[in-house]
C-alpha cells in the first residue's frame, strides 16, 4: 500500500454522544494530516455511501460514539461494501456496545465484575416500581451504580448512595436506553487501559488513573478541561498494575475487539482489577484518557493511527 493514504474520517452522527465524536474526529484527521495523509472529515447522512463511493478511500476511520458507531450496525454496512475500516469486526462492536453482555463474557473468562442486576423498562413498570427497587437493594444494597445498559460518556449514570435517590436514577437511566443495568459499588482506583493492535497482537499502554475533582467520572468530568486529574502511568502498586493490565487484556480478547480499545477498570484495596464496561471507539478527544495513554507509551499520536490505517488497508488488499 503506498502512502499517502486517502482517508475518510466519519464523526458527528445523531448520537448524544455527537460533540465529542466531532472533536475526536479533529484531533484524529489533524494527526493524521501532520503525516501527510489525504483527509476527508464526512457526518454521517443519508448521502454517506455515495460519497464514500466517490472518494473511493483507502481506509475509512470511524470516529462516532454511541449508538450511531459503536453498535456494530455501521461498521457491519462498511464490511457489507467492502470498505477497509479501523476497528472491530461488527459482531464484536455488539457484544461490547452491550453492558450486560460485555459483563457476562468478561466474567466467564476469568476478569472480576461487580455483583449487578439488568433491569428493563418493561418490568419497571409491569412488576411495580417499588417491588423491583426493594429486590434491588436486597440483592445489592443501597450504595449501587445506575446506568443505561448501552452507552458511553457516562451519560444517564448515577452512583446512588441511599434508597431515596434510587427510583430518581432508574429514571435518569432509562431516559437513555429500555434496560438499565445497576452494579454494587466498587471503592478503589478507577484507571482506563487502551489496548492497541497494529498488527503484531494486542498489547496494553500504560494505565491511566482517573482522579476526577467532584469524586465522579461524569460526563462534564470526561469532556470538560481541568474537571479531571489524570496520572500516566496509573499510580498504583507493580503488581497492580500487571494485574489490571491482564485484565484488560482478557476483556478485550474475550469480547473480540481489534485495533483499539479502552477497557474501564475500578482497582479495589485488594489490587483486584473489576470489569466497568469496554468501548470499542474510545474517545481521542484532548481531553480523553487514550492519548495520554498513547504519550506515555512513547507514541507521536499520528505515528500511532498511521500504523492503525496502514494495518487496514493491508488486510484489505490481502484479504
Amino acid at each position: 500500500m503506498s502512502l499517502p493514504l486517502t482517508i475518510a474520517i466519519l464523526s458527528g452522527g445523531i448520537s448524544h454522544e455527537r460533540e465529542i465524536s466531532l472533536r475526536t474526529g479533529r484531533r484524529v484527521a489533524d494527526a493524521l494530516s501532520d503525516r501527510g495523509h489525504s483527509i476527508t472529515l464526512l457526518d454521517p447522512d443519508a448521502d454517506l455511501f455515495s460519497r464514500l463511493d466517490a472518494l473511493e478511500p483507502d481506509v475509512v476511520w470511524p470516529a462516532l460514539h454511541g449508538s450511531s458507531g459503536e453498535d456494530g450496525a455501521l461498521l457491519g454496512l462498511l464490511a457489507a461494501r467492502g470498505m477497509a475500516y479501523v476497528g472491530p469486526a461488527p459482531s464484536a462492536a455488539r457484544l461490547a456496545w452491550s453492558k450486560p453482555v460485555a459483563k457476562t463474557l468478561v466474567e466467564r473468562a476469568g476478569v472480576t465484575s461487580a455483583e449487578s442486576l439488568t433491569v428493563t423498562r418493561e418490568a419497571f413498570r409491569e412488576l411495580g416500581a417499588a417491588n423491583v427497587l426493594s429486590l434491588v437493594i436486597r440483592a445489592l444494597g443501597t450504595h449501587v451504580v445506575v446506568k443505561p445498559s448501552q452507552g458511553g460518556s457516562a451519560q444517564g449514570v448515577t452512583i446512588v448512595n441511599d434508597a431515596d435517590a434510587l427510583p430518581r436514577a432508574m429514571v435518569d437511566a432509562f431516559t437513555y436506553h429500555d434496560v438499565v443495568i445497576v452494579e454494587k459499588f466498587v471503592s478503589g482506583t478507577e484507571v482506563s487501559a487502551t489496548v492497541i493492535d497494529t498488527g503484531d497482537g494486542p498489547r496494553v499502554l500504560p494505565l491511566v488513573e482517573i482522579v476526577p475533582l467532584t469524586g465522579t467520572y461524569s460526563f462534564e468530568a470526561r469532556y470538560t478541561a481541568g474537571e479531571t486529574t489524570f496520572f500516566a502511568p496509573a499510580r498504583l502498586a507493580e503488581s497492580e498494575l500487571r494485574s489490571a493490565e491482564a485484565a484488560a487484556l482478557t476483556a478485550h480478547t474475550a469480547l473480540g475487539l481489534d485495533y483499539m480499545s479502552r477497557i474501564d477498570l475500578i482497582v479495589d484495596e485488594r489490587g483486584t482489577a473489576h470489569f466497568l464496561e469496554a468501548n470499542t471507539l474510545p474517545g481521542l478527544t484532548e481531553t480523553s484518557s487514550a492519548p495520554l495513554a498513547i504519550e506515555a507509551a512513547g507514541f507521536e499520536s499520528g505515528e500511532l493511527y498511521e500504523q492503525l490505517a496502514l494495518r487496514a488497508a493491508h488486510n484489505t488488499v490481502t484479504g
